[in-house]
């Protein structure tokens, strides 16, 4: 049993006596274990004349470039692209007078309604959010909730009785990292937003909404076919590939004989279970992707030079958020009025502290054999 806890110890002794040779060795590069081990700081490359917040602000232009091109064409966020592209495969906006934007802030989207459709002269443009939103130009904001009757009876006020032509949302709930989680959150605002389409929707007209791929797509879909003759999963050249975001374009609004809309039913019974889909109910969703490899992918960094001899000029955003829901927590950390975070210091053991010094080295010794029946017996099991 000796034999054993010493060859135990020996090991172990070994172990720690290779980690702190990689520590004490200086060096960045492939051990010959094979594996990568980083021990120097690697220093950022400085561009003359920039400051640390410049620097900041360029990185995100290099990584983002449709968020820069987004700042340089006026739009308030990157996602105006989405649309525009999704317009360029579908062409949403053939013959539309009347659209409405549902979960509108910033307002990217009605900035493109409003171009697209507000142009014509006789174009009306409605957005829909909770929050409050920066004014536009054609562009009537209701600052109400999607899941209550009195903001779809507001909508029809607006176009004089008339029902919308097309109806867009682009709203996603706050990500948790949990992709079960934000699915069915997602899922849940999508026909949140289909519910109040069914009251302002003439029939013919088109619905566009953001959507998760995920397990339950094919439920979700299902739904959607139940009032449109025609439904795809398209993803825009600007959606990034890493994203399961998605957008259902639902065209040929045609609702079941008898159907009346009531928004405090919901549309999708939460009780039924995808895996009781059979026959043809349960198939693969279309799924179309917008645009060529002619246009800039959303997960490349670019130069900041796009195009030869231009030079470069910092673009601030268009419109900052006015009222963003961060807004009060940032008010209480300026005031120090944020519950604080343990520091390292004030733990009686640290992590931190304990790996940024060098690993001590155990004194090789026999154990006896009344202090591994001592061990045994103080250790849970």
């Amino acid at each position: 049993m000796r034999d054993r806890l010493s060859d135990r110890l020996r090991t172990q002794t070994e172990a720690l006596q290779f980690l702190a040779g990689l520590r004490s060795r200086r060096v960045s590069g492939c051990s010959r274990t094979g594996l990568f081990v980083p021990l120097l700081p690697i220093p950022k490359a400085e561009v003359p004349g920039q400051t640390a917040c410049e620097m900041g602000r360029t990185s995100k232009d290099k990584r983002d470039v449709y968020y820069r091109l987004a700042k340089e064409n006026g739009w308030r966020a990157r996602s105006a692209f989405k649309l525009l592209q999704l317009d360029e495969e579908f062409h949403l906006f053939q013959g539309v007078t009347r659209a409405v934007d549902l979960c509108a802030a910033p307002g990217s989207w009605s900035q493109v309604l409003s171009q697209k459709i507000g142009g014509q002269g006789s174009g009306h443009v409605v957005a829909v959010d909770l929050q409050a939103m920066a004014p536009l130009p054609g562009v009537l904001q209701i600052q109400g909730d999607i899941t209550q009757l009195s903001t779809a009876k507001e909508i029809i006020q607006h176009f004089e009785g008339c029902p919308a032509d097309l109806v867009v949302c682009d709203g996603a709930p706050d990500v948790t990292g949990l992709h079960d989680v934000d699915e069915y959150m997602q899922a849940q605002l999508l026909l949140a937003a289909l519910n109040i389409a069914t009251h302002v929707l003439k029939p013919g007209g088109c619905f566009v909404a953001k959507i998760f791929r995920g397990r339950d797509v094919t439920l979700i879909y299902s739904q959607l076919r139940v009032f449109f003759s025609s439904v795809l999963c398209a993803k825009p050249r600007s959606s990034r590939n890493s994203s399961i975001e998605a957008f259902a374009v639902c065209q040929g609004y045609d609702p079941p004989e008898g159907f009346l809309p009531d928004l405090t039913k919901p549309l999708l019974d939460h009780s039924y279970d995808f895996n009781q889909l059979d026959g043809p109910t349960r198939i693969i969703v279309p799924f179309v992707t917008c645009g060529d490899l002619s246009a800039y992918d959303s997960d490349r960094s670019y130069p900041l030079d796009l195009e030869d001899g231009s030079e470069y000029k910092y673009t601030p955003p268009t419109q900052p958020p006015i009222s963003p829901p961060y807004q009060e927590a940032c008010t209480l950390k300026k005031k120090g009025r944020l519950a604080k975070e343990i520091r390292p210091q004030d733990c009686p053991i640290s992590t931190v502290d304990t790996l940024s010094q060098p690993l001590p080295l155990p004194q090789r010794r026999t154990l006896l054999a009344s202090e591994v029946e001592d061990n045994d017996m103080n250790c849970s099991p």
